[in-house]
């Protein structure tokens, strides 16, 4: 017996190192995309010039690309990247639904009806603000997350029928997004159009540390919460009879995902997808333990976007493809596959 035992907890220590290993190899990766990113785009820099510019000694050029241009687009995507899938994570885990996401409940629709109320409604000239319509943006994101709580604490809605609302909610602030752009000049239009194009390109070294910030909460909280977030797999009534209480635990939860999503939202338009496919490709390679789930789904979804960002660079060449474009092409078919499967279930 106590040969079997200590041949189960060798194995399982083994399988930890395993993972702390692979989570160390995802970080490598990570940096290497990173430093690969800074090389590429309209203006090409050797690996030489690459590294002066990281310590600072660049001058001239190399020194405007490197720290002006490329970086903060590289650490936005890392930073939203990783935002967006802890949002997922804790909408899939807390709804007990795998199509749990910003995208599926709503929020980042509701971001694009208001940022486009900000642009053509209250825009008092051709060039707009962009504090002033990431405000717009924040505000339908939290719009369409007060509703979606509403809904589900006076209704006592199933985490199906959320996603059901969440679903209808999308197509209201979309239907409300074109019927603003109906009544706008075709200046505002294009403006409106281009800001749903998710973009990292658009945050500076300040709007980088509000997202930072946020995100930093977050994680602290569904971190603190690890335990009670494994005890909801389980169930409702499971998690309740461990102690857990749920109905504080996912108004919290909600809050917190909202909160990070319509920010990264608001700053960068609508990166779709990600927060739904970064948290399913963690789950393939560490399970459903959210000790390791959440850390590896948010390196995945910081790999995921920057991957995305950078490849919209290399391909277009001169400028950069709407990294929201890449995003949505990578996260259709794992949104098809979830569906097929949950009616096969």
């Amino acid at each position: 017996m106590s040969y079997y035992l200590s041949s189960t907890t060798a194995k399982y220590h083994q399988q930890v190192r395993r993972k702390r290993m692979l989570f160390v190899f995802l970080i490598a990766v990570t940096l290497l995309l990173g430093i690969y990113a800074v090389s590429k785009g309209a203006y090409q820099l050797s690996p030489n010039h690459v590294f002066q510019g990281l310590i600072g000694n660049a001058k001239g050029n190399s020194h405007l690309v490197v720290w002006n241009i490329r970086m903060p687009r590289i650490v936005a995507a890392i930073v939203a990247g990783w935002g967006l899938a802890l949002s997922g994570l804790i909408l899939q885990t807390l709804l007990k639904n795998p199509l749990g996401s910003p995208s599926t409940l709503g929020i980042s629709q509701g971001a694009a009806f208001g940022a486009a109320v900000g642009i053509i409604i209250f825009n008092s000239g051709s060039v707009y603000s962009l504090y002033s319509v990431t405000m717009f943006a924040f505000f339908g994101a939290m719009a369409a997350t007060g509703m979606i709580l509403l809904l589900a604490k006076v209704k006592r809605l199933s985490s199906e029928a959320i996603i059901l609302a969440g679903v209808a909610l999308s197509s209201l602030f979309t239907s409300g997004t074109f019927l603003v752009q109906y009544f706008a000049t075709e200046t505002q239009v294009a403006s409106a159009l281009f800001w749903t194009f998710g973009d990292v390109a658009r945050s500076g070294w300040k709007e980088i540390g509000i997202m930072t910030a946020a995100i930093l909460i977050a994680s602290i909280w569904v971190t603190y919460h690890r335990w009670n977030l494994n005890a909801m797999l389980s169930g409702e009534e499971a998690a309740k009879g461990l102690g857990v209480s749920v109905e504080s635990l996912r108004l919290q939860g909600m809050i917190f995902a909202a909160l990070v999503s319509a920010i990264i939202t608001a700053f960068h338009g609508v990166i779709a997808f990600l927060g739904l496919l970064a948290p399913h490709i963690a789950k393939r390679i560490v399970g459903a333990d959210h000790r390791l789930l959440i850390p590896f789904s948010c390196v995945i979804g910081a790999i995921l976007l920057l991957l995305a960002d950078t490849m919209g660079r290399v391909l277009i060449g001169s400028g950069s493809m709407p990294v929201g474009i890449l995003t949505s092409f990578m996260g259709a078919p794992m949104f098809l596959y979830l569906l097929m499967r949950g009616v096969r279930q």
